[in-house]
């Protein structure tokens, strides 16, 4: 088993490792994710097969037929986990093959360090980086240094400056060039 005090990998890594286009195409998502390395990437890559394989368990209670309650249980948490993260739509419509089509870029859309980009809190995925690593930014009120936090869908709003933080004055200098006022 191990000791349960000690970091474990979260990922696994390509089989194929020099594939030229899998390179190609994972360099080009790290740069407009803004991602610290490949690594991120394929955590991100392994959460969802975690969700696929979640999702290919319940295809496999259903088709056995054994208990279809159990079944109907387990598909309800998970679509209800990925609509928490905003994954997938809150409307009961959601369907199995959803679920199967996740890309990563749509659990890359979700971290923190998007969110504080795509909000115009920076000007670059790595500075909302930069901002988030030293202490600027925060959710719900309190201060979050982990850019690759996942952000529920009922604390996107709350996303904001550091209340002791300088940038959260309006006229700080970094923050006029990000506003662009």
């Amino acid at each position: 088993m191990g000791y349960p005090g000690k970091n474990h990998k979260q990922y696994s890594t390509p089989k194929r490792r020099f594939e030229k286009t899998r390179m190609e195409e994972e360099v080009k998502i790290v740069i407009e994710y803004g991602l610290r390395n490949k690594r991120e990437l394929w955590k991100a890559e392994s959460t969802l097969r975690k969700y696929r394989k979640a999702t290919r368990e319940i295809l496999a209670l259903e088709s056995a037929g054994t208990d279809p309650k159990r079944a109907e249980v387990k598909r309800q948490q998970l679509i209800n986990h990925l609509a928490r993260y905003g994954l997938v739509s809150d409307s009961g419509d959601v369907d199995i093959d959803d679920i199967l089509a996740l890309k990563v870029q749509q659990e890359l859309e979700r971290r923190l360090q998007t969110l504080v980009y795509r909000k115009g809190l920076a000007r670059s995925p790595k500075q909302a980086r930069q901002l988030i690593t030293h202490g600027h930014i925060t959710l719900n009120g309190r201060r979050v240094n982990i850019p690759g936090y996942l952000v529920p869908k009922s604390e996107e709003a709350s996303i904001g400056y550091y209340r002791h933080s300088p940038l959260a004055t309006v006229s700080h200098a970094e923050r006029t060039r990000i506003t662009g006022r």
